[in-house]
């Protein structure tokens, strides 16, 4: 590890303590949940899709497994707006948005920015913005962008970076969170 890495894996760690720090000051709780029989509850999840306006709340998984049919229907509420390509969402994505979800109170509808993005779609956007990575997450149905009802997204961001599963990114004059399940980090 060089000098670089060294002081970017402290200043992380701390970081993640400061945000630690602030949502357990907010009152949020459960965030990791206790071992036990997490595997065999049902998950649900509740969208609404900015673009096209549709919504959808359902159970994505229950006795054990994920059910294909309502996975299906999450990907293609999640497609690429633009361009109309559905990809299949990563399942952990759901469950990271699941846990989020029922640290935030539960049955709050996630408010859907931009999910599935084709590579045409990424590429365009990478080109009017310097906050769009040319090799997104959201290509690989591994990234969302959210708001949630009635949550600041502050909030939505500290909650997430307590978790520790995945990339979040806050985005404050858009107001909204991005949330990956790529490797720890966040901006």
């Amino acid at each position: 590890m060089n000098c670089n890495e060294s002081f970017y894996s402290r200043r992380l760690f701390l970081k993640s303590l400061a945000y630690s720090a602030v949502v357990a000051s907010t009152g949020l709780s459960g965030i990791a949940k206790a071992a036990g029989n997490w595997d065999q509850e049902s998950r649900s999840l509740a969208f609404y899709n900015l673009h096209t306006d549709e919504k959808l709340a359902l159970t994505y998984f229950e006795e054990g497994q994920y059910v294909s049919g309502a996975v299906n229907e999450l990907s293609h509420l999640l497609r690429d707006h633009r361009s109309g390509d559905v990809f299949n969402m990563d399942t952990q994505l759901f469950d990271l948005l699941n846990d989020l979800q029922n640290t935030l109170g539960g049955n709050k509808t996630i408010q859907v920015i931009s999910g599935y993005r084709s590579p045409s779609t990424n590429g365009m956007l990478n080109k009017r913005s310097n906050g769009v990575a040319k090799k997104s997450l959201h290509m690989q149905g591994k990234a969302i962008d959210i708001r949630i009802a009635g949550v600041d997204s502050k909030i939505i961001q500290q909650a997430s970076i307590a978790m520790q599963r995945g990339g979040v990114g806050y985005y404050q004059k858009s107001d909204f969170v991005h949330i990956d399940t790529g490797r720890v980090r966040f901006w």
